[in-house]
């Protein structure tokens, strides 16, 4: 094990942490000797705990995280996520625009059902909050806690920490950084604007030192532009005491994206991660298309908050992806999207991760003219 902060906090050989909703990443990441962490943002505690049992079963004893949406205030407090009290007009745009696009409704008889199913593991409250917490904290290999939406509630953090499982959160400025250390968190991510879902709009260069030396001693993760061996040395260099990467493991064999999805990503640049509020309403980086470009023309409604914005989406996209419409399929993505060229496995981004990174900080005297002549 590398004598790190971080993986000392963890047990973990390298501190690389891997965020993903797909438990086969989680796992396989997890298992080369970083941290995966599962993405809860679409599992009703159900579905959860089949997922956590899942990983249970492949980690053997091997610590993971999951990340949870756990905001300080709930704007859906008692009222249920209807599509029915969605705006008319969003509701209309949106329809005219995909039957503009020749991309077909879904089938009548099967669209209700759908679209519950969809809309179901939305719920953004406390109760639901406090439901997936329960069900993590059943699992102990789960050591590490993500809230992805603020510092969680009080009586939340203090009910995880009591376990003795650690809690960070994502920030993407200091005055959040600072909200954190404050609340008592153990550890914060620091997420550039490069990154993929929700970001701020500060570079990775610029906000990873800030947020080190605005929380010292606590430790940092550096994320946004992180998929190669040199990114994870700069991070280093900047003072983080890990990585944490998300959009690198798209392309990998054990992510459950499609082919069709997966084939987008690796011709994309990196200047088609774009950021966008078509989503949830929240600036958040995704695959540029023409679903993307729609929302910012002249005409299209503005977004709503969230959750709305995803509501008014999950009919979209159930649409898109049976139509398999390629044009209009978007999916979270960092500018790092830019080089997701190939399919890999996930061990193999680590250990290509981890070369380079050695080569680099063992290279960097030589490159910056300091090594002894």
């Amino acid at each position: 094990m590398i004598d790190n902060a971080m993986c000392r906090m963890f047990g973990i050989d390298i501190p690389v942490f891997g965020f993903s909703h797909c438990r086969n990443v989680v796992a396989e990441i997890t298992r080369a000797g970083g941290m995966g962490c599962l993405g809860t943002a679409y599992y009703t505690p159900e579905q959860l705990e089949v997922e956590l049992s899942w990983i249970d079963e492949q980690v053997q004893g091997k610590p993971y995280g999951v990340n949870m949406l756990l905001p300080q205030k709930y704007e859906t407090v008692g009222e249920p996520l209807d599509p029915a009290k969605l705006p008319e007009g969003h509701v209309r745009w949106q329809r005219q625009l995909l039957d503009d696009a020749g991309i077909p409704p879904l089938p009548a008889a099967e669209r209700e059902r759908m679209l519950r199913e969809e809309i179901e593991s939305m719920h953004i409250t406390p109760e639901f909050a406090d439901e997936i917490v329960e069900v993590a904290l059943r699992h102990p290999n789960v050591k590490m806690v993500v809230s992805a939406l603020g510092s969680p509630p009080k009586d939340i953090l203090n009910r995880i920490q009591g376990m003795g499982i650690k809690v960070g959160a994502i920030l993407g400025k200091v005055e959040h950084a600072l909200k954190h250390k404050a609340a008592g968190l153990d550890f914060v991510i620091a997420q550039g604007t490069e990154a993929a879902g929700h970001t701020g709009q500060v570079s990775s260069m610029v906000l990873w030192p800030e947020v080190v030396d605005a929380v010292a001693p606590m430790p940092v993760l550096a994320a946004g532009g992180v998929g190669r061996g040199r990114q994870m040395a700069a991070a280093f260099a900047l003072g983080a005491k890990g990585v944490w990467c998300g959009s690198i493991w798209h392309g990998t064999r054990e992510s459950d994206l499609t082919d069709e999805m997966k084939q987008l990503l690796f011709k994309a640049k990196s200047d088609q991660a774009v950021q966008t509020r078509s989503k949830t309403g929240k600036p958040g980086r995704m695959l540029r298309s023409k679903y993307t470009e729609a929302w910012v023309q002249p005409g299209a409604p503005g977004t709503l908050p969230m959750p709305w914005q995803s509501v008014l989406n999950a009919e979209a996209r159930l649409r898109i992806d049976r139509a398999r419409a390629l044009d209009y399929m978007t999916c979270p993505v960092g500018q790092i999207v830019g080089i997701i060229d190939n399919e890999s496995s996930v061990r193999q981004r680590i250990q290509d991760m981890l070369e380079e990174f050695v080569d680099t900080v063992g290279g960097l005297p030589a490159a910056a003219g300091l090594a002894e002549v």
